[in-house]
């Protein structure tokens, strides 16, 4: 399996500094970086969750959400553990934010094509936590599964460094990316960081990288009118052929707010239908 890249050693080897994402982690000996993922030890920086999923299952792409890429197909999805986020109203906090040792299978490259094929499916997906954390594994199996005519997905909250952003807009053939507010100081507390975001949709659809984004509407969170005006009016300038998945919250994990007023629902509906060509809703009778 690849070892961990995009990190380097600080204070003479007393620590590591890690770059896979938006955080920059400063990791000591013997820790570990926000995402738990990410570890600096005597025998040197180690991901030891590269490879290993505890999720494995066949989905129908619009499951993912993607509605313009190959609508009507199949797609293997795997997920892993851990995450570089702290929402409160995590989905997936089970595997995300787990409370204990979950089984991870080992899956290399080789035989993730395999099972691909097995099934004939013609694409595989990161998805349930946040493949970022899975970024080497992404790469040297994407090479992998291309030989096979195989696309790689990933589902993922956007926060990813510059130098993997770069290697994901090579590797990568469709993202469902989740904006979780147009607010920079919210998404702080989220663990988060706005601009991050923007800065990578931007770059993956110049890049030509298909792009779908999500817009989970929390209360207190990702409710406010003026800020999902705001973001629309930034997805207009980045492409209007964008789509957006505009999806209703329910209570889970740590955040115990009512489920997203359904009225509200298609006002937002009817505010990026005026300016976006493709919108889906989620999660609405």
């Amino acid at each position: 399996m690849t070892e961990p890249a995009w990190w380097m050693p600080a204070d003479g080897g007393a620590s590591a500094v890690c770059s896979l994402c938006f955080h920059g982690c400063r990791i000591k000996k013997g820790g570990t970086g926000f995402c738990k993922a990410r570890r600096y030890t005597d025998e040197g920086f180690k991901s030891p969750h590269l490879g290993r999923f505890v999720s494995v299952a066949v989905d129908p792409i619009e499951k993912k959400p993607l509605r313009r890429w190959r609508p009507g197909t199949q797609i293997l999805s795997l997920g892993g553990i851990l995450c570089d986020m702290t929402c409160p109203f995590c989905q997936n906090h089970t595997i995300a934010h787990p409370l204990g040792n979950l089984r991870e299978r080992v899956i290399m490259p080789w035989q993730l094509a395999e099972m691909a094929k097995r099934s004939s499916l013609k694409a595989v997906a990161y998805t349930y936590n946040e493949p970022t954390l899975q970024a080497e594994y992404i790469v040297e199996a994407s090479a992998v599964l291309k030989k096979e005519g195989i696309a790689t997905v990933m589902v993922t909250n956007g926060m990813f460094g510059e130098a993997f952003c770069e290697e994901a807009a090579r590797r990568v053939d469709a993202m469902n990316i989740d904006i979780k507010t147009f607010d920079e100081e919210k998404y702080a507390k989220l663990g988060g960081s706005l601009e991050t975001v923007k800065r990578n949709i931007r770059r993956l659809v110049d890049a030509g990288v298909h792009i779908e984004l999500t817009n989970l509407v929390v209360p207190g969170i990702s409710d406010s009118e003026g800020d999902f005006v705001r973001m629309i009016s930034w997805i207009t300038s980045v492409s209007h052929c964008v789509p957006l998945h505009i999806s209703r919250y329910f209570p889970a994990y740590q955040y115990r707010e009512e489920p997203t007023d359904p009225a509200l629902m298609l006002r937002f509906r009817d505010i990026a239908g005026a300016r976006l060509k493709y919108i889906y809703m989620g999660n609405l009778p």
